[in-house]
């Protein structure tokens, strides 16, 4: 997953289980969605990511707690219609 993810993507976190080197409860909450900040190249002690991502909580997460979220789609931008103009005939009467 570590290719896939880079700065800015958004993930999901799936796995909100208490860490697993100190067994303390984290703060991360499952079914959020966090930004990643930073991709670290570095394989997680628990032998099951070889990346750990900085998701601005904390220290780095175990990327197994991830999933990737798919890019937004860009929104079809609004663009005007140009209406013809509507000229008025002036007539000046006398009389």
């Amino acid at each position: 997953m570590s290719d896939a993810v880079g700065r800015g993507d958004l993930v999901l976190c799936v796995n909100a289980a208490p860490n697993h080197v100190t067994g303390r409860p984290v703060p991360l909450r499952a079914g959020e969605t966090y930004r990643v900040l930073d991709v670290m190249e570095f394989a997680c002690p628990c032998g099951r990511g070889d990346a750990l991502l900085d998701v601005g909580i904390e220290f780095a997460w175990c990327q197994t707690r991830f999933r990737l979220l798919p890019k937004p789609r860009s929104e079809p931008k609004q663009r005007s219609v140009v209406a013809p103009k509507v000229k008025e005939t002036v007539r000046s009467g006398a009389g």
